[in-house]
């Protein structure tokens, strides 16, 4: 089934259309709600709640093109993962890194290449909840900071400095990880 044909269908309350959409989006979506939250379960009950906000918001999508449906899900899934974080006021809780230094030394990107992508976002999870909240809305929801400071009730500065933070963190694994296995 097109896409569009399924958006229209699931609009109209069509359960073989909504099991249909399900199927074929709720694997991505569980990945970006493990990008936000790490706790499994608790990723698991923000892709169903998200799927029910999405079967009872279709009055709201409108189809812009093959890719729209998907990208309309996919910003449902990360407003649930942080309205969740929001709630659970993860981001008012600083977590420190021993020592951070001013400035980091950033790896080459064919170093980054080189290291399997499960273990990149193993070091993405690792990472303690505030600063992987930013560097996910920055690096994959090419979010600003000031969008980022609105969306987390941060300010701009403090948005800055946890992805700053994060890419520290990230430059150090990288290397350790390149020094151990490289």
């Amino acid at each position: 089934m097109e896409e569009q044909e399924l958006a229209d269908r699931c609009r109209h309350g069509d359960n073989q259309a909504r099991k249909e959409l399900y199927e074929r989006y709720a694997g991505r979506m569980f990945a970006v709600c493990l990008r936000y939250i790490s706790d499994r379960d608790t990723a698991q009950d923000l892709l169903h709640d998200g799927f029910l906000k999405i079967f009872g918001s279709f009055d709201k999508f409108s189809w812009r093109g093959e890719g729209s449906l998907r990208a309309w899900i996919e910003r449902i899934m990360v407003n649930m993962a942080l309205q969740y974080l929001r709630k659970s006021d993860v981001m008012s809780v600083a977590s420190p890194l021993d020592e951070v230094p001013e400035v980091y030394e950033e790896p080459e990107p064919s170093e980054v290449d080189a290291i399997p992508q499960n273990v990149l976002m193993r070091f993405i999870k690792e990472l303690p909840v505030g600063y992987r909240t930013v560097f996910n809305l920055y690096t994959f929801e090419n979010k600003s900071h000031k969008e980022i400071a609105q969306l987390l009730g941060i300010n701009e500065k403090s948005s800055a400095s946890q992805l700053f933070r994060a890419k520290t963190s990230l430059a150090k694994k990288i290397k350790d990880w390149l020094k151990n296995n490289g």
